[in-house]
């Protein structure tokens, strides 16, 4: 079954811009049942993070280590709601969540959902913290390019 992309975005469009990242289940993404592993959807959303940083902000994720800034994830958050199996088409979508407070602005924390055509498999939600890999600490504020891509981002600016 093909997924239809624009009226899966265009359903999702009025809670806000997603960055849409398709995928397809492999073999090696299930267990012996045809079940969707349940690793494989966190692998599938931190790439369709960074093909969000590349595609909808023009920046290589390369980009960030070049500048001395590492991105771990320091709180991972996931709900499983249908098994995808093998042979499914999926559609990964991410958004980076609008800052709400400033003493907050160094954390990046990103939405998921991972659907099939029918019906939701997965919500997730991901926070990233700057790291200063100099110092081995957290940063106490990006570089301005990379400030820019944020700003950009979290506005939902170059999105799909």
């Amino acid at each position: 079954m093909s997924m239809n992309h624009s009226a899966l975005a265009a359903a999702r469009g009025a809670q806000g811009a997603w960055f849409l990242y398709p995928v397809t289940v492999f073999p090696q993404h299930t267990d012996y049942a045809g079940v969707v592993w349940h690793g494989t959807y966190i692998a599938w959303m931190e790439a369709a993070r960074v093909e969000c940083f590349r595609e909808a902000a023009g920046m290589d994720f390369g980009a960030f280590v070049q500048a001395g800034i590492d991105l771990p994830v320091v709180d991972l958050a996931l709900r499983y709601h249908r098994a995808a199996r093998l042979g499914d088409r999926l559609m990964v979508m991410t958004r980076l969540q609008p800052l709400t407070k400033a003493s907050e602005r160094l954390r990046l924390v990103w939405e998921y959902e991972i659907r099939h055509a029918e019906y939701l498999c997965v919500s997730a939600q991901v926070t990233l913290v700057p790291v200063d890999m100099a110092r081995g600490k957290v940063a106490r504020q990006l570089p301005s390019e990379l400030e820019g891509v944020i700003a950009r981002l979290r506005s939902g600016a170059g999105i799909f």
